[in-house]
């Protein structure tokens, strides 16, 4: 069953959460990663990996993504951190095609990203820093999965939420939720009754001057 937060989500554009974030003093927009492939908007619950250099953490070889993959599902969203400075891929095509069989909803990667025109071929949401055609083999490592990882200046935990679209990556911590959903859904609705007066003949600077300056209040 889909989680309910995620459905809401889903129905709002970052722009309005950003707002909602605002309003409440509340960090968790991040820019600089444009959507790379796939065509709308993504929400859905956190699954974090982070990417670093030196040796893996002990255990049986993995390739990078895959459990991540494997323990993703269609609620789901994997947030990769790669800030190692380091041209290096911290996603690729393989991965897309495992996660897109899984139903994941997309990735979002402060890091470069490669294979992009597969991920394109798939429909696959890919959001990223960069991009770049250099594996990870021999650059990179998986430090873990389902640890805190960072994303601009945000410190992102699994579970927790977020949407992606061509404006901005929004997280939203889990105990956060509900209260940035109930916000972000009034701006939505004052918006919309902005833009109703505007079409039917309300002058713009009246209608601009007067609600949206004070929107963000009370």
């Amino acid at each position: 069953m889909t989680d309910p937060n995620v459905q809401r989500l889903r129905r709002l554009d970052c722009c309005a959460v950003s707002d909602a974030l605002d309003k409440l003093k509340l960090r968790g927009a991040v820019t600089g990663l444009p959507q790379r492939s796939g065509a709308g908007r993504i929400a859905g619950r956190v699954v974090t990996m982070k990417l670093g250099t030196g040796e893996p953490p002990p255990g049986p070889p993995r390739h990078l993504g895959c459990t991540a993959i494997e323990s993703a599902g269609p609620d789901d969203v994997i947030v990769v951190e790669q800030r190692t400075g380091l041209d290096a891929g911290s996603w690729g095509g393989l991965l897309s095609l495992g996660a897109k069989l899984r139903g994941v909803a997309g990735v979002v990667a402060d890091g470069p990203v490669r294979d992009i025109d597969e991920a394109m071929g798939l429909d696959f949401a890919v959001f990223s820093r960069a991009l770049t055609s250099f594996t990870a083999r021999g650059r990179v490592v998986e430090k873990g999965t389902g640890v805190p990882v960072e994303i601009g200046d945000v410190t992102v935990q699994a579970g927790d939420y977020v949407l992606a679209d061509r404006s901005a990556v929004i997280f939203i911590a889990k105990r956060d939720i509900e209260r940035v959903l109930d916000a972000a859904e009034q701006i939505v609705a004052k918006e919309a009754a902005m833009a109703k007066a505007i079409l039917a003949g309300t002058p713009i600077g009246q209608v601009m001057g007067g609600s949206y300056e004070h929107m963000l209040k009370g």
